[in-house]
C-alpha cells in the first residue's frame, strides 16, 4: 500500500473531522463543569470521558447519579442511550470488518457519532478504498475529535463553579446531534424511528429516572425495524 494513499486519506479524515471542533469543546466543557459540581474531582471527570467517550451517556449517566438513582437503572440507561453504537457497528462491519483485530479494537473504542456519519458516507461513495485506507480516514476523523473531548473535560473540571451554564455553552448539546441526525434520515425507516423516539420521549418524560428514555429508545426502535420489514416484504 502506497503511504502516500494513506497519508491522504488520514488527512482528508481530518479535514472532514476538523469542523466538530466547534461542538466538541464546548460539549466536553459543560460536561467537566457539571461533573466537577456533581462532587467528581478532575481525574475522575477525565477517567470518565476516558472510559465511556460517549457525551449522551455520560451526561444522562451524571444525572441520574445525581438523582440518586439506583445503579442499575443508571447502567441501564447509559446503555439504552448507547444502544446506537451496536448499530453503529454493524453498519460498518462490511467496510471495516476485515480489519485486524487490534485495528477492530481501535475503531470500536473510538466509533462516536460523529466519526461513524463522516465515515459511513465516504465509504459508501468510495466502495473502491483499501481497508487500510478506510482505517486511515477513521482515524483521520476521529483526531480532532476525542482528544479535544478529553481535553475540554479538564478544562470544564478545572475550571467548574467559575463558568456558568447560563453563558449558552449548553447549546452545543442540541446541535450536536441535529447536526448528526438530519443526514443520517435517509429512508422511511431512519425517519419513522427518529419520529417515534422524539414523541415517545416527551410523552413519557413524567417517568422517574429518565426511564422515559428506555421506552423512547425502544419503541423508535421497534418503529422502524417495522418499517424497514415491511419495505422489504413489498
Amino acid at each position: 500500500m502506497n503511504t502516500g494513499d494513506l497519508r491522504s486519506s488520514y488527512l482528508k479524515g481530518l479535514r472532514d473531522g476538523a469542523p466538530f471542533i466547534l461542538v466538541i469543546a464546548p460539549f466536553a466543557m459543560v460536561f467537566g463543569v457539571l461533573a466537577k459540581s456533581a462532587g467528581l474531582n478532575v481525574i475522575e471527570a477525565l477517567a470518565f470521558s476516558v472510559a465511556v467517550i460517549a457525551g449522551a451517556a455520560q451526561f444522562t449517566a451524571l444525572q441520574l447519579m445525581q438523582d440518586q438513582a439506583p445503579t442499575l437503572v443508571v447502567l441501564a440507561s447509559a446503555l439504552a442511550v448507547n444502544l446506537r453504537m451496536a448499530m453503529y457497528s454493524a453498519s460498518l462491519t462490511p467496510y471495516l470488518g476485515h480489519l485486524p483485530l487490534w485495528k477492530r479494537g481501535v475503531v470500536a473504542y473510538f466509533l462516536v457519532d460523529q466519526a461513524y456519519a463522516l465515515g459511513i458516507v465516504k465509504y459508501e461513495r468510495e466502495p473502491d478504498m483499501t481497508n487500510a485506507e478506510r482505517f486511515a480516514y477513521f482515524m483521520g476523523t476521529v483526531t480532532p475529535i476525542c482528544p479535544l473531548w478529553y481535553g475540554f473535560t479538564i478544562i470544564g473540571a478545572v475550571v467548574g463553579a467559575q463558568i456558568s451554564l447560563e453563558t449558552g455553552l449548553d447549546f452545543a448539546m442540541p446541535i450536536a446531534f441535529l447536526a448528526l441526525i438530519g443526514p443520517a434520515l435517509r429512508t422511511g425507516a431512519h425517519g419513522a424511528a427518529a419520529l417515534v423516539a422524539s414523541v415517545s420521549a416527551l410523552l413519557f418524560a413524567f417517568l422517574p429516572y429518565n426511564l422515559g428514555l428506555l421506552v423512547a429508545a425502544l419503541l423508535g426502535m421497534m418503529a422502524g425495524a417495522e418499517i424497514e420489514r415491511r419495505s422489504e416484504a413489498a
